[in-house]
């Protein structure tokens, strides 16, 4: 544990951080999962669905929680999975 005052404020600080940042990673995660099982329920309703989980990533992305070109290839390799099985 730090002595010094500002160290323990950067303690507090970077504990509440990490647990918004866990939060929207988690949430974004969850999307995509409820996506996967969307589209392997019904892959004519995945497309709402789809729009969630964009949006998820989407702010998590804007956040900076992750990477906006990983956000994108995420989205990119949803969009793909929803065509290909919306061509089946």
């Amino acid at each position: 544990m730090p002595n010094i005052q500002s160290a323990k404020k950067r303690v507090k600080v970077s504990e509440k951080k990490n647990l918004r940042n866990r939060m929207v990673k988690s949430a974004m995660r969850t999307s995509e999962k409820k996506f996967v099982a969307a589209l392997s329920a019904d892959p004519t309703t995945a497309n709402v669905q789809l729009t969630a989980t964009t949006s998820a990533i989407d702010k998590a992305a804007s956040k900076g929680i992750i990477h906006k070109n990983a956000a994108n290839r995420k989205k990119a390799r949803l969009a793909k999975q929803l065509s290909k099985a919306a061509a089946v």
